[in-house]
């Protein structure tokens, strides 16, 4: 064929609009979305719910009560879970699949939550709570990857963005939940054992649903693959969906050498890949969002809601603005773009930081009134409204579309373990920090966070809002090696010849 094209001149769906697939179009893509996506809801259940059962697990033993150090520990124990969880599900995924890797974790959630609903000290509630972390991590890496695979280039953000709903609905069952079960004898103890149920119910749909495709495909299963392709599109784009995974595939048996860890940081475009996934994931956590989860009840308390009841009736209104903020988030991610959506939201939760450090701050040099706690609660409020719909997903969005297949899993678990290790650090030192300099002096340090990454994301990220995954490949090529002429991307070779 004659006619040539330069690399991202214009995208596939730019060629070919009429091919273009709407969010609610295919019951397949839907139904796989809900299954994975209970992954999340286990994700931000089991993240979420520790913040109200610590309220009772520090009655129940008074060990717990007179040491902030062990109150970390609780809360810090299924997030170091989760980094071993990350790390090994990346591998899990590039081996054994997708389904294999969500199974895995379902195992890892149920067994959890039973050992920490019947535990006889806060010993074994540790126990526990490493169990369902390594759950938490495995999900954190399969889910967004496993429902990115499946989802057409067009509608990618927003499905990857409802498991993040998933994730903050979650959160927000914890604290309904929490509220509900406050007067309830052996309080924390449900508190901590429901989580099994919605794992069995996930662990019983993967035993139904297909694998990703790109993964059969890149694993020669070769039938397995185009039966998936075909219930997510139709000719003639099924013809080139199947046309660009043989490219990879036929580039892959060209490469002689096997994907390693130290492949990231040597070739130049899985590098600054990794930069920018890996980077937008500490960002998520070093701006405070894991303290306003796991602690949101206790800095209510501090603020002047002294009441069990009262700290987790007001923490279940933050958590219930995060799932509401969320949903807006998945209509405007395939709009706006990721990049525009990650620097509002940045730029919204530096002035929520600077509303609660100053208040904070006030509070805790002798100005403490009714009226600066309300305060202290719509910073939080504000914090959450803007964090959900962008720097809620972004992480989570980009790190499952900016990899190449062969670094798929690798990366994003090696990204995803990133998350988890910051979040261990934000959530084991805060109590501490805060015993230290004080509660607004610790937002202030948030806030400095928040404002270098406005900077971060200007400089690093770019914009991949509808693009096949082949087509960021190119992105990162380009700005590693400078834009090839010569090159064109394996959707414009497949579109070009259809």
């Amino acid at each position: 064929m004659g006619m040539s094209m330069q690399a991202g001149s214009s995208s596939y769906l730019e060629m070919h609009p009429e091919r273009k697939i709407a969010l609610f179009q295919n019951p397949y893509i839907l139904g796989i979305t809900f299954a994975a996506g209970l992954g999340g809801l286990l994700f931000g259940y089991d993240t979420g719910v520790v913040s109200g059962a610590l309220l009772y697990i520090k009655e129940d033993f008074e060990v717990v009560r007179n040491s902030s150090f062990l109150q970390e520990v609780i809360v810090g124990m299924a997030l170091i879970g989760a980094i071993f969880g990350a790390a090994i599900g990346g591998v899990i995924n590039d081996n054994l699949g997708r389904k294999s890797a969500t199974i895995i974790a379902d195992i890892c959630f149920g067994a959890g939550s039973v050992v920490m609903a019947t535990a006889p000290n806060p010993y074994v509630i540790i126990a526990g709570r490493f169990l369902v972390g390594l759950g938490v991590g495995a999900a954190s890496v399969t889910a967004p990857v496993y429902i990115a695979e499946v989802s057409p280039s067009e509608i990618r953000g927003g499905l990857v963005s409802a498991n993040t709903l998933m994730v903050t609905a979650g959160q927000f069952l914890s604290y309904v939940i929490n509220f509900g079960l406050t007067r309830v004898p052996g309080t924390w103890r449900w508190m901590l054992g429901v989580a099994s149920l919605p794992a069995v119910l996930q662990f019983v749909l993967m035993a139904f649903l297909l694998e990703s495709p790109r993964w059969l495909y890149m694993k020669n299963r070769k039938e397995e693959a185009v039966g998936v392709l075909s219930k997510i599109y139709s000719s003639p784009r099924l013809e080139d969906e199947i046309a660009i995974l043989e490219e990879l595939l036929e580039q892959e048996r060209k490469s002689e050498a096997k994907v390693k860890y130290s492949d990231v940081f040597r070739k130049k475009e899985i590098r600054s890949a990794f930069i920018c996934g890996g980077g937008l994931q500490a960002i998520q956590q070093l701006s405070g969002i894991s303290i306003i989860m796991y602690y949101s009840p206790i800095i209510i308390q501090m603020a002047g809601f002294r009441s069990n009841e009262s700290a987790l009736f007001l923490s279940l209104i933050v958590s219930g603005m995060n799932a509401a903020a969320t949903i807006l988030g998945i209509y405007l991610i395939d709009i706006v773009g990721r990049k525009v959506l990650a620097l509002s939201s940045l730029s919204g939760m530096t002035v929520s930081l600077v509303v609660l450090s100053t208040t904070c701050y006030l509070m805790g040099h002798g100005n403490a009134s009714q009226t600066l706690g309300w305060i202290a609660i719509l910073g939080l409020v504000l914090y959450i409204l803007f964090y959900a719909p962008g720097m809620g997903p972004m992480p989570w969005i980009v790190n499952s579309e900016i990899y190449p297949q062969e670094y798929r899993g690798l990366c994003g678990g090696m990204s995803a373990t990133v998350n988890w290790i910051c979040s261990v650090i934000m959530s084991t030192s805060f109590l501490s920090v805060v015993d230290a300099i004080g509660l607004g002096q610790s937002f202030m340090i948030l806030l400095g966070v928040s404002a270098i990454s406005i900077v971060f994301v200007i400089f690093l990220m770019p914009e991949t809002k509808g693009l096949t995954f082949e087509e960021v490949a190119n992105v990162w090529n380009e700005r590693a090696h400078g834009k090839d002429k010569n090159v064109q991307s394996l959707a414009e070779k497949a579109a070009l010849s259809s």
